[in-house]
């Protein structure tokens, strides 16, 4: 089987897989055997994946004539904090990229740092778990050097992206047309933790102007990811500034998303303010290493 015969194949598995999730897996999953039939298809994903692929194999290019007239936006298509709005205002002028957890050297990078490091294009094909795909060109430093100028330590395993897109806030979601449509919690009680500060009070973190006081005092749950060693050194593993040649427009993730090409969409994550290496998921979120994992995604997505 060709790579691309096996990405095909992949994919067709993994868009039927998530759509019985979203059409009933609720009661098969809240079973005594659900969870551990999940995770045994999540382990022979990644099992397969990387029995098939070398480490370097590479995810299909494409010439530009293949490029999408438009790519369409996946996700949140424009954060509602207000540090995130400041930043945006100021053509994300005094973002920074923060790099911390198990590292030597812990990093913070302007956008002007990432454009000077070494960079890598790539037009590739942007798989969604609801069955869409879009084709774009993806500009962007590669992971790697960046984790390679933060050094990591003995007992580092797995990179986690900490984005800045709420989704939706503890003990409930987001009013309807106040700040947009976004995704609100079926149960609310249900929701146990907390990945940032209160809405609005991150701005010196991220880099952007100290925002006023909140109005929002609900504490909000924004989007993160995770992904291991094999996947953040790959080459095709890239924190994208540019999408088809110019800077990323704010609906597709500006100022930079994550680039997986080797995994479905819900994997690359948008609006990317801080990167954190760990040696374990378990403190993060509910344990599950994304957000949408955490309501029931494989958290390995490979295609």
């Amino acid at each position: 089987m060709s790579n691309l015969d096996r990405r095909r194949f992949l994919t067709t598995v993994a868009a039927l897989g998530g759509t019985a999730m979203l059409a009933g897996c609720d009661r098969f999953a809240g079973s005594a055997y659900g969870p551990r039939t999940l995770k045994a298809g999540e382990d022979a994903n990644l099992f397969v994946q990387r029995l098939l692929l070398s480490n370097a194999s590479l995810a299909k290019e494409f010439p530009d004539s293949e490029i999408s007239a438009v790519f369409k936006p996946n996700g949140t298509i424009d954060p509602p904090d207000k540090a995130y709005k400041a930043l945006a205002a100021s053509n994300f002028s005094t973002f920074k990229l923060e790099v911390g957890g198990l590292v030597e050297r812990p990093q913070s990078f302007g956008l002007a740092d990432l454009r000077a490091l070494p960079s890598r294009t790539q037009t590739t094909r942007h798989d969604c778990v609801e069955g869409w795909s879009c084709i774009g060109k993806w500009s962007g430093v590669p992971l790697a050097e960046v984790l390679n100028r933060a050094g990591l330590k003995p007992q580092a395993r797995y990179v986690v992206f900490h984005c800045a897109d709420t989704l939706e806030y503890a003990g409930g979601g987001l009013e309807a047309g106040k700040d947009g449509a976004f995704l609100q919690p079926e149960n609310p009680s249900a929701v146990r933790h907390v990945q940032v500060a209160a809405a609005g009070n991150d701005a010196d973190a991220w880099g952007g102007a100290p925002a006023e006081e909140p109005e929002e005092t609900r504490t909000p749950i924004r989007y993160y990811e995770s992904i291991d060693l094999t996947d953040a050194f790959h080459p095709q593993t890239i924190l994208a500034y540019d999408l088809n040649g110019k800077p990323l427009p704010v609906s597709n993730g500006a100022p930079l998303r994550l680039r997986l090409e080797r995994q479905l969409g819900y994997k690359q994550a948008k609006y990317v303010m801080r990167i954190e290496v760990v040696e374990s998921l378990a403190r993060i979120g509910d344990g599950q290493g994304g957000y949408w994992e955490d309501r029931g995604y494989e958290w390995y997505a490979g295609i």
